[in-house]
């Protein structure tokens, strides 16, 4: 009797553990008015799920409640504690941003000396004072330009990646610049160039954009530009 009475009670568990739960009822969608309410709470969850990764969702969804049934006693915050709230978040997100930017750039940093400092034994590579390395592709036999001069450049940019970030020849026009007005590691690699000349610079961040970056390009990032300078403008740079 005690072994029947247990193996009913273990077949039960069994079978109550292998019943699966439930799952919620899906609310309607049938009417305008349910279509638009998923579909603004639709958008307006993609767009938090962007701008507050750490979103918490019972407090979320007390507030929406609690702000639409306009009820001021339900209310669990001021507009000053919620303002409040959101300048602390502020300031911690952009803490936190720095101390990334900060990583990054250190990183970026060790990167690239480590790539100068094993590129620069290789064949063919030059490395000038300043850190600036350079590579003849092909030689050029024209004039090499001044500081203040315009030149006409066909380039690809890439990171130490091989990710191109930037280039000329993609677009299928070449550009024109005064050398004065970009970074130094081109400023000082198109001086060493002849006209016609093909080079590839490899240039250092403190020659580059620094531990700012740029839009395309992060922080303390060492850069491989394939350069043909193509025509000189004497001095019209200045």
């Amino acid at each position: 009797m005690k072994k029947t009475l247990l193996a009913l009670a273990v077949t039960g568990l069994v079978a109550g553990c292998s019943t699966p739960p439930e799952a919620p009822e899906q609310p309607k969608l049938e009417s305008t008015d349910q279509k638009v309410s998923y579909g603004m709470g639709l958008v307006l969850g993609e767009r938090m799920g962007n701008d507050l990764p750490n979103l918490q969702m019972d407090q979320f969804l007390q507030g929406i409640q609690h702000g639409h049934a306009g009820d001021d006693e339900a209310k669990r915050m001021s507009r000053e504690e919620i303002q409040q709230a959101l300048m602390t978040y502020q300031q911690q997100m952009q803490e936190e941003q720095g101390k990334q930017m900060e990583e990054l750039a250190q990183k970026n940093l060790d990167a690239g000396e480590a790539f100068l400092a094993e590129n620069a034994e290789r064949e063919g590579v030059e490395t000038t004072e300043s850190g600036l390395q350079y590579e003849v592709l092909e030689q050029g036999d024209g004039e090499k330009p001044a500081a203040t001069d315009t030149v006409q450049v066909h380039y690809t940019g890439e990171l130490l990646s091989g990710e191109v970030f930037d280039s000329s020849r993609e677009r299928g026009e070449p550009v024109t610049f005064a050398l004065n007005q970009v970074i130094p590691g081109w400023t000082e690699g198109l001086q060493l160039m002849s006209e016609g000349a093909r080079y590839k610079l490899y240039i250092p961040s403190d020659l580059a954009y620094g531990p700012g970056g740029n839009r395309a390009i992060g922080p303390n990032e060492t850069l491989v530009f394939d350069v043909e300078l193509l025509e000189i403008n004497p001095g019209s740079g200045e």
